[in-house]
C-alpha cells in the first residue's frame, strides 16, 4: 500500500473557519478535481446496480464475444452480456471490498502501532520488532501469502489485503505516536493521573489523525489495485460474482480481437485509484480536528458529586517535599549512566527553591524523577522520597495518581508543546479535576474559567473555548500555570517557565508565580539556567553540577557562594554596572559527560582552585554553622576574591584569542 510522509499538524477551528478552509481547498484545481472524481466513483458504486443491473445480467447467445458497437459500447462477453454495464455494476463490489480492507488495515495498524504506549516498553518492543520484520517483506508478497492462508474468495482477499497493509500503517502510527508521546502535554496528563488508554485516545490519536487519514485515503486506492490484482490472478472474487479484476482477467483472452473488453475495467481501476489518491492529497489540507475526538466519559465519585478521598496531606511542621539521596540511572554500553547522583533537599510549605546549573546538570531530570515520569529502562532510587507526607517509593502507579494529580503541578518550559493543539484550553484544564474530583463536564469547565481568571487571562469564558494556537506565548504559559492550579497544589515545579518569552512577558509570568505562592501558600521549585531570575524569585537556591547538588544557600547570598562553580555562574551574568568594553567572564572547559564521570570532584578540571585531593576524592555535601551546604574541599578559600579575578582573566584570554 502507498504511504506518505506525514506533514505538520495545524489544528483547524470548528464552525465558519473550518468550513472556509474546506471551501478554499475545494476551490483549488486539485481539490475540486479530486472531490468531483471521488464523488462520481462513490455515486456510481451506489446507483450502478439499479441502472445497469438487469442489462449486465442479460444473456444474449446471438451476441457472444462481439466488439464495440452502438448496442454494446465495449462489446460483450462469452455469454453475450454487455461489458460496459458489467464494468459499471462492478464498481460497487470493487469499491466496497477495497474500503473494507482499508478499514481492517487502519484498525489493525493503529492497534499494533499503539502497542508500545498501551503495553509498556518491553511488550511494545516485541510488537515493534514484529512490525519491522513484516515491513521488510514486499506488500504484494504478503498479500499473496495471506490470500492462500485465508482461502480463495472475496472474504479471504479482504483479510489478506487488510492484514498485508497493516504493518506499514502500524509503522506510521508507531512513529507518529512516539513523537507525540514525548510532548510536555502528554507528560502533564500523566502527572494528572490519566491512564494509558485515555492518553492515547485524548492526546495522541487526535494529534496524529491528519497523516493517518491521508494515508488511509491513499491506502484505499492501493487496496483497490491490490484487489484487482488478486482477482486477476484468480485468488479474489469468484464467479458468479465479479469485480474489475475479474472482468480484466476475462477480457484478456480476447485482447487482440477486441481490446476494449480488457481496457474498460482497466481504465475504471486507474480512474478510481487516481480519485482516492488525489483526494488524499486534498484532504491533507482540509482535515479538521475537534476536541471530541477520542472522548471518554469519566466516572463520578461515589455519592452525589462529592470529591473522592485523596491521600493524606502534609503534616504540620513537615516539608511538602523531602528528598534524600535521589539518583537516576540508565543502562549504558560501559555500565550504568547516572545523570542524577545523590540529590538531597527539601521544600517547605510556601517556600520557593531555585535549581540552577548549566544544561545537562540534571535539573529537569530531577523534576521528572520527582513526578514519576522517568520510564524504563531509566531507574529512580532514593533513600527518602516523600511528598505531602506520603512515601512515593512504595505503592504502584495507581496508588499515588490522585495525590500527584491534585497536589503536584508541573509547568514545562515550552508552552506550545505543553498543551494539546487539538483540544480546547478549557477542557484540557478540566481533565485532571474531572478524573480525580468527579466533577461534571460543565463544573470542570467552570473551574477552568475560574482558574484562567485567577492567572489573569482576559475574557476567560471566551478563551476557555479557544485552541492553544489562538493564545500568545505568554498566555499559553499562564494557561499552563492555571492547569496546575486546577486542583489544590502543594508544590509547583516550574521547569524553565520563561524560556523563549520576551522580557516583559517573563516579568509577567514571574510576578504571577510569586503572587500565587503568596496567596495560595504553595511551594515553588523553579528550575532555570538564569541565575538572575532565580535570585530574584526564590528564597533558597540549589546549585547543580554533573548530576549533584554542589551548594545549597539562600538566594540573597548567591554572590557570596562558597563553591567555585556558584561563583562562576554568578560572574557570567552581566548586570547594569558591567564594563561594556570588557569581555564577559566565562567558565573554562566543558561540562563532564554523564557516561564518563571522572574520579573525585566532577568540577576539578574546570576549577582554578583544584588540587590533587579534588581529583582523587569527591567532596561530600556538608552544612556549615549557618545551615548552608557546600560540596568543596576549598570552600573556605573561595571568598577571598582571587577566584573572581581568575574568571575575569579567563574572559580576557578568550577575547585575545578571538
Amino acid at each position: 500500500m502507498t504511504t506518505m510522509t506525514p506533514g505538520v499538524l495545524v489544528p483547524v477551528a470548528d464552525g465558519p473557519a473550518a468550513r472556509g478552509r474546506w471551501g478554499s481547498v475545494l476551490r483549488t484545481p486539485v481539490g475540486i478535481g479530486a472531490g468531483v472524481l471521488l464523488a462520481a466513483v462513490l455515486l456510481l458504486a451506489v446507483v450502478a446496480p439499479f441502472v445497469w443491473g438487469a442489462q449486465a445480467e442479460a444473456v444474449d447467445t446471438d451476441a457472444i464475444l462481439q466488439g464495440s458497437s452502438a448496442a454494446h459500447l465495449v462489446g460483450t462477453d462469452n455469454l453475450g452480456r454487455d461489458l460496459f454495464a458489467r464494468t459499471m455494476v462492478a464498481t460497487g463490489l470493487s469499491v466496497r471490498l477495497a474500503l473494507t480492507a482499508t478499514l481492517l488495515t487502519v484498525a489493525l495498524g493503529m492497534l499494533l502501532g499503539a502497542a508500545p504506549l498501551l503495553l509498556g516498553r518491553r511488550a511494545g518492543r516485541l510488537v515493534t520488532a514484529g512490525i519491522d520484520i513484516a515491513v521488510a517483506f514486499p506488500g504484494l508478497l504478503l498479500a499473496l501469502f495471506f490470500a492462500i492462508v485465508f482461502g480463495v474468495g472475496a472474504t479471504g482477499a479482504v483479510l489478506a489485503i487488510g492484514v498485508a497493509g497493516a504493518p506499514v500503517f502500524a509503522r506510521l502510527t508507531s512513529t507518529l505516536a512516539a513523537g507525540v508521546a514525548s510532548r510536555d502535554y502528554v507528560l502533564a496528563a500523566r502527572v494528572a493521573g490519566v491512564g494509558r488508554v485515555r492518553v492515547l485516545l485524548r492526546h495522541v490519536l487526535p494529534n496524529i489523525a491528519e497523516p493517518l487519514v491521508v494515508n488511509a485515503t491513499i491506502g484505499a486506492g492501493g487496496a483497490l489495485l491490490a484487489f484487482a490484482g488478486l482477482s486477476f490472478l484468480g485468488l479474489g472474487v469468484q464467479a458468479p460474482d465479479y469485480d474489475w479484476g475479474r472482468l480484466l482477467q476475462d477480457g484478456l483472452s480476447g485482447i487482440y480481437r477486441h481490446p476494449e473488453a480488457a481496457l474498460a475495467p482497466g481504465l475504471a481501476i486507474v480512474v478510481a485509484g487516481l480519485a482516492f489518491n488525489l483526494f488524499g492529497e486534498a484532504v491533507a489540507k482540509g482535515i479538521g480536528l475537534t476536541s471530541a475526538t477520542g472522548a471518554v466519559r469519566r466516572r463520578r465519585a461515589p455519592g452525589t458529586g462529592e470529591q473522592p478521598p485523596t491521600e493524606r496531606g502534609p503534616v504540620d511542621g513537615q516539608p511538602v517535599l523531602d528528598v534524600e539521596d535521589l539518583s537516576v540511572s540508565f543502562p549504558g554500553a560501559r555500565g550504568a549512566v547516572r545523570p542524577v547522583r545523590g540529590v538531597t533537599f527539601s521544600v517547605g510549605r510556601g517556600e520557593a527553591v531555585g535549581v540552577v546549573g548549566e544544561s545537562g546538570s540534571g535539573k529537569s531530570l530531577t523534576a521528572l524523577a520527582l513526578a514519576r515520569l522517568v520510564e524504563a529502562p531509566g531507574e529512580v532510587t532514593a533513600a527518602r522520597l516523600d511528598f505531602q507526607g506520603t512515601d512515593l517509593r512504595s505503592g504502584g502507579e495507581r496508588t499515588h495518581r490522585a495525590l500527584l494529580g491534585t497536589g503536584f503541578a508541573m509547568v514545562f518550559q515550552d508552552p506550545m508543546t505543553s498543551l494539546n493543539p487539538t483540544r480546547r484550553i478549557g477542557y484540557q484544564l478540566a481533565e485532571g479535576v474531572r478524573r480525580h474530583q468527579g466533577l461534571s463536564r460543565a463544573a470542570g469547565l467552570a473551574r477552568a474559567v475560574d482558574r484562567l481568571r485567577s492567572v489573569r487571562v482576559p475574557e476567560p469564558e471566551r478563551r476557555a473555548r479557544q485552541y492553544p494556537h489562538e493564545f500568545s506565548g505568554g498566555m499559553r504559559q499562564r494557561a499552563m500555570i492555571g492547569m496546575g492550579l486546577m486542583g489544590e497544589p502543594a508544590l509547583i515545579v516550574a521547569d524553565e517557565p520563561t524560556t523563549a518569552l520576551d522580557v516583559t512577558v517573563q516579568r509577567s509570568v514571574l510576578d504571577l508565580l510569586a503572587a500565587i505562592r503568596r496567596s495560595e501558600d504553595v511551594a515553588l521549585l523553579l528550575i532555570s539556567h538564569d541565575v538572575a531570575v532565580v535570585r530574584e524569585v526564590c528564597d533558597r537556591v540549589l546549585v547543580m553540577y554533573a548530576g549533584r547538588v554542589v551548594e545549597d544557600l539562600p538566594a540573597g547570598q548567591l554572590a557570596a557562594g562558597r563553591h567555585p562553580y556558584t561563583r562562576a555562574l554568578v560572574a557570567t551574568v552581566p548586570d547594569m554596572s558591567v564594563d561594556l568594553d570588557a569581555p564577559l567572564p566565562v567558565i573554562p572547559g566543558r561540562p563532564v559527560d554523564p557516561a564518563a564521570q571522572p574520579p573525585g570532584c566532577a568540577y576539578a578540571d574546570r576549577c582554578p582552585l583544584a588540587s590533587d585531593r579534588c581529583r582523587a576524592e569527591d567532596p561530600p555535601l556538608v552544612a556549615d554553622a549557618d545551615g548552608r551546604r557546600v560540596a568543596c574541599w576549598h570552600a573556605d578559600e573561595v571568598a577571598d576574591g582571587a577566584l573572581d579575578e581568575q574568571l575575569a582573566a579567563a574572559g580576557a584570554g578568550r577575547e585575545e584569542v578571538a
